[in-house]
């Protein structure tokens, strides 16, 4: 599973909690008074795969070190509308403080993981895994690459500096003759970062023939009718990875699937995850004599 990099979190949560909170939460501070003692309940309002604890966690632990937090469904599990999964015990000011942004990371990144659930259901049963892309929410791409993982996918590059890609535009400015350029761009790549994988996007039958003697590691199919599809998997080598791309949706996942190609990455399951149900319920339970 995708690893949370934990500096990273506590610079956003803090950077967030500036934004939210500012120089104070005036509505609260005239309001609740430090003593009294509450829960906080954290229900799902409709059927999610659960991503988000801890971010959660660094939330209200930068906002009050005391909260005590209990997890009932940790991140990865289903969570069925109506169901409690998560509890947040202490000041009932410190609750208040945290809650809405505790929610925004919750719905956002389980919304993440469960439409990621969704289309790796859709494509059990065959070879082809679901990658991730880089049309993500800038400055949160770490933790949306997370949710994929939490949701059953396959995380793809980080970024532009861990794995080649070629893509049509790279093509369109720099190779006047496809055919022979890319054998070299192809070796020149593995020459520069040896660990790196090489990727080359195609967007025909013939520039699929064209790359394939190139040998990149993986060889991108972009936009590719479904019987295109099928006749670019005839001609796979065994030691090129297929990855099908562009506009594939939950209905047509399970078909693009059974074409034959080991990987499809979806642009949907970051850049259009609409934010689940999630609300928290605050309860008094006690206050300080």
């Amino acid at each position: 599973m995708y690893r949370i990099d934990k500096k990273k979190l506590k610079e956003l949560v803090e950077l967030s909690l500036k934004e939210d909170i500012g120089a104070g939460d005036i509505t609260t501070q005239i309001s609740v008074s430090d003593d009294i003692q509450a829960i906080g309940k954290i229900i799902a309002k409709q059927d999610i795969v659960i991503a988000g604890i801890p971010v959660v966690k660094e939330v209200f632990s930068r906002i009050d070190k005391n909260l005590s937090v209990k997890i009932l469904k940790d991140d990865g599990q289903k969570a069925a509308a109506g169901e409690y999964f998560l509890l947040i015990e202490g000041k009932a000011n410190s609750l208040l403080k945290g809650e809405r942004l505790a929610l925004n990371f919750l719905q956002r990144l389980s919304a993440v993981a469960t439409l990621t659930y969704k289309y790796v259901k859709a494509v059990k049963g065959t070879n082809a895994v679901i990658l991730d892309t880089r049309k993500t929410t800038p400055g949160l791409r770490f933790l949306e690459k997370y949710a994929v993982s939490v949701g059953g996918g396959t995380n793809h590059r980080s970024g532009l500096y861990d794995q080649f890609l070629f893509k049509d535009n790279h093509i369109a400015s720099s190779m006047k003759n496809f055919k022979n350029d890319i054998k070299n761009i192809v070796r020149k790549a593995r020459d520069y970062k040896p660990d790196a994988l090489v990727e080359v996007e195609v967007d025909t039958l013939s520039q699929l023939k064209d790359v394939i003697p190139a040998e990149p590691d993986i060889i991108l199919l972009d936009n590719f009718s479904m019987d295109d599809l099928r006749e670019a998997v005839k001609m796979k080598p065994e030691n090129i990875l297929f990855e099908a791309s562009g506009e594939i949706t939950l209905e047509s996942v399970t078909q693009t699937a059974e074409c034959g190609v080991d990987r499809i990455s979806v642009g949907a399951i970051t850049h259009s995850a609409q934010a689940v149900d999630i609300s928290m319920d605050i309860e008094l339970c006690r206050q300080k004599n």
